[in-house]
């Protein structure tokens, strides 16, 4: 494969890719992944983990060309969220949506939790003991916030292990 180097309305220079390999998914994550999905004691062959590995590749892709087109209708430059949603949809993966459309707002969620945190610490700093103990109380409620945006965060990782457990079984039995 020849090496494509693209122009970016910015004037940064950057090369997509040399090699098709240098698409890959680190071997890592896609071996993590696969022993997510399958029960314990499913031996999975060089030649299948190469197979799923090549499959992720064409599936980001392809699934990022969808989103793109719609981010170029919409005359933007920048992939969002609701693109990538819509390419799903697209691309007949609307039953993922739901649960994408969740773990999104969970994510902003979690996000938002921490960006308070953090901008609380920054503006408490300590002037005496006795405020320091006042301190003590107030991060203990804001680590309450933050329990509470994890618990949430927990909750929608669940519901999507539940989607993701019903998916596979409705794959496996077509």
């Amino acid at each position: 494969m020849e090496e494509v180097v693209s122009k970016p309305a910015g004037g940064r220079v950057r090369k997509v890719a040399e090699r098709p390999e240098d698409l890959n998914l680190p071997n890592a994550v896609i071996t993590r992944i696969i022993k997510e999905v399958l029960p314990d004691g499913v031996n999975v062959s060089k030649e299948a983990h190469s197979t799923i590995s090549r499959a992720t590749r064409v599936f980001i892709l392809y699934a990022t060309s969808c989103a793109n087109n719609f981010a170029m209708k919409s005359e933007r430059k920048t992939l969002s969220a609701s693109d990538v949603l819509a390419a799903m949809d697209v691309m007949e993966f609307d039953r993922f949506i739901t649960p994408q459309e969740d773990a999104l707002e969970a994510n902003k969620r979690e996000q938002k939790g921490k960006k308070i945190v953090s901008e609380q610490k920054k503006d408490k700093k300590p002037e005496s003991e006795e405020h320091d103990k006042s301190k003590e109380d107030e991060n203990e409620e804001d680590t309450e916030g933050v329990k509470m945006v994890e618990d949430d965060q927990k909750e929608i990782e669940n519901e999507e292990e539940d989607v993701d457990n019903r998916d596979a079984c409705e794959c496996c039995t077509r």
